[in-house]
Order: C-alpha cells, then sequence, then structure tokens
C-alpha cells in the first residue's frame, strides 16, 4: 500500500479519483490548489503524488517546481493538455510521467506502480556503500571508515556525509541540503550546514583551507568527490 496525494482542483474528480485509489489499497490524502498540496506533500511525505496542472492558485508547473526544491517525492501529472510543449514543459519541472485525461483508474494505477518501481530502485542505490578514496560510507549499517579505521560520526555528520555519498561527484546546494538532510523545506541557517561540513571536515583530517574529499563549489554548494590532483 503507497501513500498517495492528489493535487486536484475539481471536487468531482478529486472524489472519484480518491475513491478508485482507495478501492486499489492505497492511503490517500488530497488537496485542492497549489500552495495546499505543497503544504501537504511536505508535512506529510506521500510516496507519491498526483498532480494535475490546472489548479487556481498557481500553475501545475510551478508547484512542481517549488516541489522539487525541497522533495525528491515521485510525481505523477495529470492533465487534459495534450500539447507537446505542457508535457515537455512538466517533465522538464520533474514530473516522473503523466497521465492524460480523461483516463481510466487502471491506467493511472499501472503508471503509480511503475514510478513507484523505479524510486524503489534508486532508494536502493541511495543505500549502496560508497567508496571515496580511502573513505568507505555504508549506509545501511551508518559506519564511516577512512583508511580501514572506524570514524566517529554524529548522527547529523553521518546524515549529511551519507547523503553526498549517494550524489558522489554532484554539487549539492546548501537549501537542498536543510531540506533533505535536515527536513527544513522552508529554509534556514546556511551556518547550520557550514559548521557540519567544518566538523565532518576535521573528522575526516582536511579543512575548508584544504579540502580533500569535501570540496565547495564557491557560490554553488560542496560535492563529495576523489581528490582534486
Amino acid at each position: 500500500m503507497a501513500q498517495l496525494l492528489v493535487v486536484e482542483d475539481d471536487e468531482r474528480i478529486r472524489t472519484a479519483l480518491i475513491r478508485a485509489l482507495r478501492e486499489r489499497g492505497h492511503a490517500v490524502s488530497s488537496a485542492g490548489t497549489a500552495l495546499a498540496g505543497l503544504r501537504s506533500a511536505v508535512e506529510e511525505r506521500p510516496d507519491l503524488v498526483v498532480l494535475d496542472l490546472g489548479l487556481p492558485d498557481l500553475d501545475g508547473r510551478e508547484l512542481l517546481r517549488m516541489l522539487r526544491a525541497v522533495s525528491a517525492v515521485p510525481v505523477i501529472v495529470a492533465t487534459a493538455r495534450d500539447d507537446d510543449e505542457s508535457i515537455v514543459q512538466a517533465l522538464d519541472a520533474g514530473a516522473d510521467d503523466y497521465v492524460l485525461k480523461p483516463f481510466q483508474a487502471g491506467q493511472l494505477e499501472a503508471r503509480i506502480r511503475a514510478v513507484l518501481r523505479r524510486a524503489a530502485g534508486a532508494a536502493d542505490a541511495a543505500s549502496a556503500t560508497v567508496t571515496v578514496a580511502d573513505v568507505v560510507v555504508d549506509p545501511r549499517g551508518r559506519r564511516v571508515t577512512q583508511a580501514g579505521r572506524p570514524v566517529d560520526l554524529s548522527p547529523k555528520e553521518f546524515d549529511l556525509l551519507a547523503y553526498l555519498a549517494a550524489r558522489v561527484g554532484t554539487v549539492v546546494t546548501k537549501r537542498e541540503l536543510l531540506a533533505e538532510v535536515w527536513q527544513l523545506p522552508y529554509g534556514g541557517s546556511d551556518k547550520t550546514v557550514d559548521v557540519h561540513l567544518s566538523w565532518l571536515r576535521r573528522k575526516l583530517g582536511e579543512s575548508a583551507a584544504e579540502p580533500r574529499l569535501l570540496q565547495t563549489v564557491r557560490g554553488v554548494g560542496v560535492r563529495l568527490a576523489e581528490p582534486e590532483s
């Protein structure tokens, strides 16, 4: 059973969707506006969002962009807009799939299963052990070693390192770290990230002045990567 969030302003369609999805064993909550949908997605942390584009307060594509800034939750766009441009824009904004109205509940259910399978595969990849130079990060066991020796990290230091390890070589913004590691989707102090990075660097034997694995990209964010030559 998946926890689903339906964001749809048409009450008739919303009610029918909720009933059909619950009949298929899902737990379903709903919202009728973009901002209510964003709030529900952040607070409830559903497994998947079914999103209408024609919302009364914001275009669904704008909601998608806002949602992607704070969450990686899978999103299926349900829309009556069948032109290529709208579909491409929705996918570019962060949608994982789309279904055109009118649609059968079985069609939506099949797409939900497919998207959740892909999301589960991505989650498995995120839990894989990662080795960067002499540092090994084991997300499942919540263990870190360096040159074969255990590194004693606080829970939040480990969460920060594991998040970066799952994205080796990719620059991650402080805003994303605040949202995903500290669960502060509406923002917080960059100082929080800076302080934990400083502690983490010290435990890994490096510093901001002489970085090795934790490399700051000025004005963008930080990445975990092999030492630069």
